[in-house]
């Protein structure tokens, strides 16, 4: 099993999360890259995320938990409320740890699945 791989929406996609989630060593992009355009459709950053390995972090559950009715292919979709910093960095944390990239695909999860 490989090692999941992490893209952060425009909407989850701070700098500080960023940050300190790659200099723990794990495997992240973010929106904006040279990959997608600050200001792209949910579709399209869900679908450039997929195409590069990676599932896909945000807190815009209502939009996310709509597209994942429609898109039947994915590397995945991790949601969540907004949360303080620390329990979102924790709960990531555990992500990468206790996950695979095999297991995420087509999978919509919360990330309190991974909060304890």
């Amino acid at each position: 099993m490989s090692k999941p791989k992490l893209h952060l929406d425009e909407d989850a996609s701070r700098t500080a999360l960023y940050k300190a989630l790659t200099s723990s060593g794990h495997d992240v992009t973010r929106t904006p890259n040279e990959w997608i355009n600050k200001g792209a459709k949910d579709e399209e950053q869900l679908q450039k995320a997929s195409d590069h390995g990676r599932a896909i972090f945000s807190f815009n559950t209502k939009d996310f938990l709509r597209i994942a009715q429609h898109v039947s292919t994915h590397k995945g979709i991790i949601v969540s409320k907004r949360k303080p910093f620390s329990i979102v960095l924790k709960a990531l944390m555990r992500f990468f740890n206790e996950s695979s990239t095999e297991e995420m695909e087509d999978q919509v999860r919360w990330l309190s699945d991974w909060e304890k």
